[in-house]
């Protein structure tokens, strides 16, 4: 078995030296945006000190022939960065800067040496096509287009969702800032690839990197450089409460990691941290080491902040009052946690024995509890000020909710939290703190959001329903782990008979909208074949937990749902997530607003200030005058002998000629064709795509 390995940059990894394959017996592509949006982040940070390279890991990699190569090990990281790749170049105005971003996803191939154009990578059977087609071939305004029913698999719904989180993290980038972006990502992060001649020799290869052996955390490198300047006569000492203190959080790297870069920007009040290492060292050791405070820092901050990390981990098994636990969990339900450093911050300052390890803050049954052999010397949480510190947590609640729905970037957030730890340990009351406070602008974007369509991501959605409920119920309720935001009427498609007093337009329009929503523990996937409201309402309700949350409960009292049903819906669900945000609202506004599809329009003008990965409609692009009412456009299949043709109606949808009328263009194909490709099919007698359209609007911003 050879085995070889070298570091190299990510601009060499996409180029003819390797055309990188997933084998089938892979995984299948599984990240979500919040993986692709860490990765960028980080990325993102690393940017700013341009000439230190950022190391991605390592991919193991089986060599074929030639230049192909198996993927053993990398996949996620490799299909991400294909995507990101790809966001950049969708946003790309340069032509040559365009043509570069194509050619690290796409080898151009050689005519005069036989040799044939090919994605640099292929995914396995089942999503190669897709893939290639949508992402690598420059495709996405069509991938936008698509709804969750155009998808086949998971993976392809985790690539759409990952490409529309790339798109809008880059699209609020200007140019310099996205071209600065991309030079380091081609040039300073670097792979280690690992490649092997045979299957079995990578499998060793991987076990061995994966499973054995200890590599160093984080926590010990920090361990090592404090504890050596302690004095000698309490080195052991310190050394062990440093263990005692950090053991309950194990040894994964990920949360060793998170714990210390919270810890860092609570203490040195930075945003970035790119390399945690050198600056938790540089901005939080050193300083303790130059006054020799190491134990004081040990006790007083690594301890208690430790605690608080844990408490935030598994606020329900703790013996924390009641209404603390309520607020920590709803923080939980955030895809983000960015908002721990105040959360941290808050219980530190509010429990006076949080640091003391005799101090009983997980419940005895809690796995999270430290074993004891008797009661001697503990003692309770000593909180004080419990006002304050529910106003701290409600209160970031509140901010981050209102950020998600304004989809407010990692580093926005965490400015955020690095202002409103900086204020609050300067006395500042909650209610004063910039960091906590929300403007009106903001709160009308969010409100804005909430009328709207939810993004792909069903995290959102999924937290938005938890507080609506929890609003109409007057209290927590438990989630259960397989809770998620489904839809109550069925996905159009163009194909199945129509409920009564719905029409295409009908369904297109509340598809994504939280009126059409509900908390349940049936997902979408099993009621993808289900294509009536009785059946699918009569199956979300199937678990009796799903019972728990009233908006869901009301679906047994609704015999027949109309639009005018998810209307009244979305109102109710608007004016409490409103109600629980504080967010200033006018009551006969939203109730207007809601009752007609015409808010459509004024959601998406006033909503895309900026460009954004939002999909983009008929009826908006009409408004900018890119396409015009009675515009005619045809689809013509030579292959297979067919013409189809759709008119563009003054209403923002498009009329085939059997009179079916359809609000996207790729819902007007797959009712004719079965094709879901429908911007790029759909022409103008002068060749021009809609996806060509669709794309010159969305850059308008």
């Amino acid at each position: 078995m050879a085995i070889s390995a070298s570091e190299v940059p990510l601009g060499r990894v996409f180029t003819s030296d390797y055309r990188l394959s997933i084998p089938s017996f892979q995984r299948a592509y599984s990240w979500r945006p919040g993986n692709v949006r860490q990765l960028l982040d980080d990325i993102r940070s690393a940017t700013q000190t341009p000439q230190t390279p950022y190391f991605l890991g390592s991919i193991i990699l089986v060599h074929d022939k030639g230049n192909k190569y198996e993927v053993i090990d990398g996949q996620q990281r490799l299909v991400s960065l294909t995507i990101i790749i790809a966001a950049l170049r969708e946003l790309e105005d340069d032509p040559g800067v365009s043509r570069d971003l194509t050619n690290l996803l796409v080898d151009p191939g050689d005519r005069l040496r036989h040799i044939d154009a090919a994605p640099r990578l292929t995914l396995r059977e089942r999503d190669a096509a897709f893939f290639a087609s949508y992402v690598q071939e420059g495709n996405l305004e069509s991938l936008f287009d698509l709804r969750d029913m155009d998808m086949e698999t998971n993976a392809q719904r985790n690539i759409h969702d990952n490409a529309q989180a790339a798109y809008d993290t880059f699209a609020a980038m200007d140019d310099d800032e996205r071209h600065a972006f991309a030079s380091y990502m081609v040039n300073k992060v670097t792979l280690v690839i690992v490649s092997t001649d045979d299957l079995q020799g990578a499998h060793r290869v991987f076990d061995v990197m994966n499973m054995r052996g200890m590599p160093l955390t984080v926590s010990d490198v920090f361990k090592a450089k404090a504890v050596s300047a302690i004095d000698e006569t309490q080195r052991d000492l310190y050394a062990m409460r440093w263990d005692e203190i950090m053991d309950p959080l194990g040894d994964d790297p990920a949360s060793c990691e998170g714990f210390f870069r919270d810890l860092h920007l609570i203490v040195s009040r930075k945003v970035d941290c790119p390399r945690l290492i050198d600056q938790f060292l540089d901005d939080v050791l050193a300083p303790c080491i130059d006054d020799k405070s190491v134990p004081r820092f040990i006790d007083e901050v690594l301890s208690p902040y430790m605690r608080a990390w844990r408490v935030l981990e598994r606020p329900t098994d703790t013996n924390l009052p009641p209404e603390v636990i309520a607020v920590l969990v709803a923080l939980r339900d955030y895809p983000n946690d960015d908002w721990k450093p105040i959360a941290m911050w808050a219980l530190v300052h509010s429990i006076r024995n949080l640091g003391d390890g005799d101090a009983v803050i997980f419940r005895p049954s809690s796995a999270h509890a430290k074993p004891r052999g008797g009661a001697d010397g503990e003692t309770a949480p000593d909180l004080h000020d419990v006002d304050r510190l529910l106003q701290i947590l409600r209160a970031t609640e509140r901010a981050w909710g209102v950020d998600c729905l304004n989809r407010a970037t990692s580093i926005d957030r965490r400015r955020r939290a690095a202002i409103t730890v900086r204020d609050l340990d300067k006395g500042m009351s909650p209610s004063t703190v910039p960091g906590l406070t929300i403007d009106q602008t903001s709160a009308r974007r969010a409100l804005i959001r909430l009328r709207g369509e939810m993004p792909n991501d069903p995290s959102l959605p999924r937290l938005l329903l938890i507080r609506a409920n929890e609003q109409s119920s007057g209290f927590a309720i438990a989630r259960p782990r397989s809770l998620q935001a489904v839809r109550i009427m069925p996905e159009p498609t163009g194909k199945d008979k129509l409920e009564d007093g719905w029409t295409q337009a009908d369904l297109e329009y509340w598809s994504d909208r939280l009126g059409n929503m509900a908390l349940s523990q049936t997902n979408n996937t099993k009621l993808g074949q289900v294509t009536s409201f009785g059946d699918r309402r009569d199956r979300m309700l199937t678990m009796s937990a799903s019972k728990r949350f009233p908006l869901t409960r009301q679906l047994e009292d609704i015999v027949t749902c109309t639009p005018q049903t998810l209307a009244s819906r979305q109102q109710e669900t608007v004016e409490l997530i409103a109600q629980y945000w504080k967010i200033p609202y006018d009551h006969q506004d939203i109730q207007s607003a809601l009752a007609s599809h015409n808010q459509h329009d004024a959601d998406e003008s006033d909503a895309t200030q900026t460009k954004t990965s939002r999909r983009v409609t008929i009826a908006a692009v009409l408004r900018s005058g890119l396409l015009t009412p009675g515009e005619q456009l045809e689809w013509k299949r030579p292959r297979k002998g067919e013409l189809w043709k759709a008119e563009i109606t003054p209403q923002g949808t498009m009329r085939l000629e059997n009179g079916t009328e359809y609000t996207t263009p790729t819902a007007a194909a797959r009712a004719v064709g079965g094709g879901s490709q429908g911007l790029n099919v759909w022409k103008r007698s002068d060749g021009t795509s809609l996806a060509d359209i669709w794309k010159q609007y969305r850059m308008r911003g």
